[in-house]
Parts: structure tokens; C-alpha cells; sequence
């Protein structure tokens, strides 16, 4: 059979292979840590990597609500690279929803035409990265934290500041820009291999059309829409790596574990009390993911309203998903600001 991966079935089908296959190898690569090359090259190789961007400009334009479901996936078979295929699908769309038109076409046919991969340290919460104006370009110096995946990224997206200025630039580089240095000090329990370390900057030059934005129209609700589904991607992450413990717990209940010795029963899989607690896991597992997926549809029509979404629904949209990551008051939590 021959995939066609514009259709839904084909690249789900494509995405449930190389799930199978990363999981045959993620307890060794995660224990070995290090950069993740291997694994973006088989994303590359895969086609997945253009998924959300539209067909107009090359992509396979999927929705959000199946992109999530293969970030869900991935992240059942390995967390560190449905982290890693998270966070590059939220990145492909930051020019179109935070940047100015030029800068959407350009993201989005670039990702498309040359399968680029995505990667951030955007942390706005580091504020050590200081940009300073150079005639019509900038200088980065300073140090940013958690450079998730930028080691092995095409394209790389960092925010910095400037002083006396309260909000930060955010701006995207290409990986042959000199002057940055990987510090190689991500030593991590779990999701090893996204290898979030720090970076160095030394007077790295940012030319003035890196620096994202302003989007059109400036003060839209869709112009910091993106937070909304970055976290909605955090939450399908959280629920493959929920799948797969699960998994993998079932199996060794099968193979290893020993009935309680009141049980009555000769095996672990009839066993009543491990029966009961994996019928509670298993409902609670459902019912979050159903909770994901409805989160998930609800994003997908707000994006497909683009810069006609109104601030309450954006507000009615945020609420919803947040909720599906059991945040009850998104308001508190201030490290998501200015892209709530």
C-alpha cells in the first residue's frame, strides 16, 4: 500500500509505525540522553514534519485535533520526542499567529519546502538574554535556559530583553548563526533525550526580520492564540507518557507480578484488589483523554475563525484547556504571560 500523507487515515497510520518503532529503543536512548538526531531525522524521513502547515503553502494542513492525537501517540512510545514533535508543531505556526504576514508565508512555505524542524527556548520566566538594538539589527549576549531540542533544530526560536522594555522580543534564528554555544548541562530525570540544556549567547546578530512580528492586527485575540495550544500539547504529551506507564505496568503486572496471598486466585490477572485499581487508572485515563479531545475541537474552531476570533471566545477556548491540564484558574498562573 502506498500512504498519501495529505489524507488523516495515511499520516495517523504513518505516525502509529514510527510510534511502534521509537518504542522498541526509548528506555536505551533515554538512559544514554544526549542529542536526539537519530529520532529527528526518522520524524523527517517520515513527512510529519510540514503537518500543520496549510496545503497552500506545500504542508499537509492536518488540524490540531488530529496533530494532538499524534503528539499523544509519539509520546505513548517515547516523551521526550512527542516533546520534542510537540513543540515543533506549536513553532511552525508562530508566524502566522504572532507574526506579520510576510513572516507566515515565509514560515510556513520554509518548514514545508525544506522539512525544517522547529525547536525553542523561549522561557520567558529566564530573563538573563539581553537583546540590544545594532543599527537596523540586534545583538543577543547572555545565557537562556531549557534550549529544548535546539541542538538538532533547522530553525531555532529564543526570547530575550531589552532594557527598560517589560516584554520580551521573540525572535528565530537559523542553526548556522555564530555565536551560540550549547552548555551540555541537561541532566534530567526522564525526557533525557530532548536535551533541554542552556545556551550561550556571544554577541550573536538578530536581523530586524527575525525579530517576530507585529502581528496583524496588533491587539487580535488570535495574535497570542498559540499559548492557548502549547499548553493543550503539554497535556497530550502528559497523557501518552500516562498511556504508555500504563502499558507497560499491565505488562508487568502479566509476566511478573504475584497474586496477593488472600486473593484466592492463582494469578495477578485475577487477582480482585489489582483488578479494581487498574479499572480506576484505566477510567481515569479515559475520561482525561476525552476531556483532551474536546479541548482539542474546540481549539480547532476557534483557529479556523483566525484574526475574527473574539477575546471571549479566546477567553472560553483558554478556560476549556486549561481545564483538560487541571489548571481551575488559568489567571494564577502568570509564567504563561503575555501569551495567554
Amino acid at each position: 500500500m502506498v500512504l498519501d500523507i495529505t489524507k488523516p487515515k495515511d499520516y495517523i497510520d504513518l505516525a502509529t509505525s514510527l510510534s511502534k518503532e521509537l518504542a522498541q529503543s526509548a528506555v536505551e536512548r533515554d538512559a544514554k540522553a544526549g542529542v536526539p538526531e537519530e529520532e529527528i531525522n526518522k520524524l523527517r524521513e517520515s513527512g510529519l514534519l510540514p503537518l500543520i502547515v496549510p496545503k497552500q503553502y506545500g504542508g499537509i494542513g492536518a488540524t490540531w485535533i488530529d496533530a494532538l492525537k499524534i503528539v499523544r501517540k509519539l509520546s505513548k512510545a517515547d516523551g521526550s520526542i512527542g516533546q520534542l514533535y510537540g513543540n515543533h508543531l506549536n513553532l511552525t505556526a508562530l508566524g502566522h499567529v504572532s507574526g506579520t504576514p510576510a513572516q507566515k508565508e515565509k514560515y510556513y512555505r520554509e518548514t514545508a519546502k525544506k522539512n525544517f524542524f522547529w525547536a525553542n527556548a523561549i522561557n520567558t520566566k529566564d530573563t538573563r538574554l539581553k537583546i540590544n538594538p545594532e543599527g537596523e539589527n540586534f545583538r543577543i549576549n547572555g545565557v537562556k535556559s531549557f534550549g529544548t531540542g535546539i541542538s538538532v533544530a533547522d530553525y531555532r526560536v529564543f526570547s530575550a530583553l531589552e532594557d527598560g522594555v517589560e516584554l520580551p522580543f521573540i525572535f528565530i534564528i537559523p542553526k548556522d548563526r555564530e555565536g551560540l554555544v550549547s552548555n551540555q548541562d541537561w541532566d534530567n530525570i526522564g525526557q533525557r533525550r530532548t536535551d533541554s540544556g542552556s545556551y550561550t549567547f556571544n554577541n550573536v546578530l538578530v536581523e530586524k526580520d527575525e525579530i517576530l512580528g507585529p502581528p496583524n492586527p496588533p491587539d487580535s485575540a488570535f495574535s497570542t492564540f498559540l499559548g492557548i495550544i502549547a499548553q493543550l500539547t503539554k497535556t497530550n504529551v502528559y497523557l501518552g507518557i500516562t498511556k504508555g506507564a500504563f502499558a507497560a505496568a499491565r505488562e508487568y503486572t502479566k509476566t511478573t507480578t504475584q497474586p496477593w496471598i488472600t486473593s484466592g486466585v492463582d494469578s495477578a490477572t485475577k487477582d480482585p484488589y489489582i483488578l479494581h485499581h487498574y479499572g480506576d487508572f484505566w477510567l481515569e485515563i479515559q475520561a482525561a483523554i476525552a476531556l483532551a479531545d474536546q479541548a482539542a475541537e474546540k481549539v480547532q474552531a476557534a483557529w479556523d475563525k483566525d484574526v475574527a476570533l473574539t477575546h471571549q471566545e479566546r477567553g472560553e477556548v483558554a478556560d476549556r484547556s486549561f481545564r483538560s491540564q487541571g489548571i481551575s484558574d488559568p489567571c494564577r498562573y502568570r509564567y504563561y504571560q503575555p501569551y495567554l
